[in-house]
């Protein structure tokens, strides 16, 4: 007998899905019996369900097509929501199956009921119940080509009973999903208001993202007809940073003081394929203009002069020939000087110096960006791990750099890795973990082992959340509730059955980094870093200012003088 399970294995198996993260429980069961059977499919176990759901987000992002995830009733799929809400705001084509209690049990309080259709409805475009085989194969479908042509997540509830009956007798279709690419460009009218603008324009900055994926070398011309420089967002820094003259760094609460002046002294911003939301990172008195492939985006961060809906490489391709090229170049080579300035005053603390322990956290990542291969793929921790990735990782149009750039979850380094490495299995994937994040879900580490992956973990280890005791620092808190108590996570690598390295001394990085690269098979890098090492945003505000110092004054009357010592040791006399 054909069930509806198999049913639904054979529409991911033509939908060309090879993988299937999750754990298998009691209301999965005829489901992953069913890719058992079918042979066609793996099944990559994880140790939790919020890491298969990040797991088949980068294996989405990577691939460029849907990835899928599991979890069974209950606990299990409520384990999927934080992965899939970083997935749906990474706009990535995932498919979630959440499994469900017996159909004659919902709505009586059974063991581990929940309404999934509920749950999960706000991090999802398509979220159905099957209750019937006549929704078979044509809701999975329907959620197939909503995740893909949505770039986000659908979700298809089944209780575990209904998997086993018998199907209809209706073929899995062939095409499962019907990928389209239209070309949307705004009209000849729009285009020439536009252009109007940035013909007028004297000091015009770029403010690009992610949606500049496709258009470095129409931006290349951009800059160069207006003499703009090129402010990214975090999530445009591996599609632009590289092999640009005009760049000027990030801005917002990681980025460098030259991207966030070279915003600030523009009187022209033109905001490019991007979502940036840090409000007060926006000039206020400066013409803005926004394009953007989501209508629903525009002018909802800062007020707009004028916005336009349309693909960013269609949209220059337009508007390139309306540009003049009489604009004063001294914007420009104001910004890019500056830059270069904060490029290299940023490159001198990235040292590592004998007996100067712990380590410069600056100086790890570098000597990671120095000695990964050139089409490396990056994963990175929510808080120091990103700003460090985001200051000292160089892009090449090659590599890629994965995170939590829009949800700001800890703990989605190791996960995106595992996802990252099942998909590339030739590539080297190299995850940034904090402390932090990585003990979060630190049991996915024997995903590595069980399935042989060959990440490479390299953990921040400062013995806190460091990204919350700056916050608490600058709001005048004294930091409470940040310590970690860490293991040697070199010898807990090592208990698990992979390679471990403890590393705390800066001599002996370069090497051990170098060793973990070389080797064949995971490895996870436990290297001691600086806890008071400072990751200052390119403006501090008055607020910010006094809070600090109201910090200092509670750390001297509490007795933690030393503290304050030992952050000026790290930062002001080096």
């Amino acid at each position: 007998m054909k069930t509806i399970a198999d049913t639904i294995v054979q529409v991911l198996v033509n939908a060309g899905v090879k993988r299937i993260y999750g754990i298998v429980g009691d209301s999965l069961n005829n489901m992953v019996d069913s890719i058992r059977s079918n042979g066609q499919i793996e099944w990559i176990h994880v140790r939790h369900e919020e890491v298969a759901a990040f797991a088949a987000g980068a294996d989405a992002d990577l691939s460029g097509s849907i990835a899928v995830c599991a979890g069974s009733s209950g606990p299990g799929n409520l384990h999927l929501i934080n992965g899939l809400y970083d997935c749906h705001r990474n706009r990535v084509p995932v498919l979630a199956i959440a499994a469900h209690i017996p159909s004659d049990e919902i709505g009586s309080e059974y063991f581990q009921a929940t309404h999934p259709e509920h749950l999960f409805g706000e991090c999802s475009h398509f979220c159905e119940v099957i209750t019937t085989p006549r929704q078979i194969p044509r809701t999975v479908t329907m959620a197939i080509q909503q995740a893909i042509s949505r770039s986000g997540v659908s979700v298809i509830v089944l209780p575990g009973d209904v998997a086993a009956l018998e199907a209809e007798k209706v073929p899995a279709p062939e095409h499962v999903y019907h990928p389209t690419a239209p070309v949307v460009h705004p009209s000849a009218s729009e285009i020439s208001r536009l252009a109007e603008y940035l013909n007028k324009g004297k000091r015009i900055t770029l403010l690009c993202g992610a949606g500049c994926a496709q258009s470095h070398e129409l931006l290349m011309q951009l800059c160069d007809k207006l003499k703009s420089p090129m402010v990214s967002a975090l999530r445009g820094k591996e599609y632009l940073e590289y092999d640009n003259p005009y760049y000027a760094g990030l801005t917002g609460l990681i980025g460098y003081s030259s991207g966030y002046h070279a915003m600030m002294d523009c009187d022209v911003l033109l905001m490019l394929g991007t979502d940036f939301p840090y409000r007060q990172f926006y000039p206020e008195d400066a013409i803005i203009l926004q394009v953007d492939i989501e209508p629903a985006h525009l002018g909802r961060r800062t007020p707009l002069t004028y916005g336009l809906c349309g693909d960013v490489k269609a949209t220059l391709e337009m508007l390139l020939p309306h540009l003049t090229s009489e604009h004063d170049s001294k914007h420009l080579e104001k910004t890019v000087s500056h830059y270069t300035k904060v490029r290299h005053e940023l490159d001198g603390l990235a040292v590592g110096k004998p007996g100067h322990t712990p380590i410069h956290p600056q100086y790890l990542a570098k000597v990671i960006s120095d000695a990964a291969q050139e089409n490396a793929i990056f994963t990175c921790d929510v808080g120091t791990p990103t700003v460090w990735a985001a200051r000292y990782l160089q892009m090449n149009g090659q590599r890629r750099l994965l995170g939590s750039f829009n949800h700001g979850t800890m703990a989605n380094a190791l996960p995106q890795a595992i996802g990252a490495q099942s998909t590339e299995p030739d590539r080297q994937v190299i995850a940034l973990s904090g402390d932090g994040g990585l003990t979060m879900l630190m049991g996915d580490l024997l995903t590595l082992k069980q399935h042989q992956l060959p990440i490479k973990v390299i953990v921040f280890n400062n013995g806190a959340l460091g990204f919350v005791e700056l916050e608490m620092k600058a709001a005048g808190f004294l930091e409470n509730g940040t310590e970690l108590v860490n293991p040697d996570f070199g010898a807990v690598a090592q208990a698990m059955g992979l390679k471990g390295i403890r590393v705390e001394d800066p001599t002996m990085l370069e090497d051990a980094i170098q060793q973990a690269l070389a080797h064949d098979g995971p490895v996870v890098v436990d290297v001691v870093v600086n806890r008071q090492e400072l990751s200052m945003p390119p403006k501090i505000n008055l607020k910010q200012a006094e809070g600090f110092t109201l910090w200092m004054m509670k750390a001297m009357l509490n007795g933690r003088g030393d503290e304050i010592v030992e952050l000026a040791k790290t930062n002001l006399f080096r």
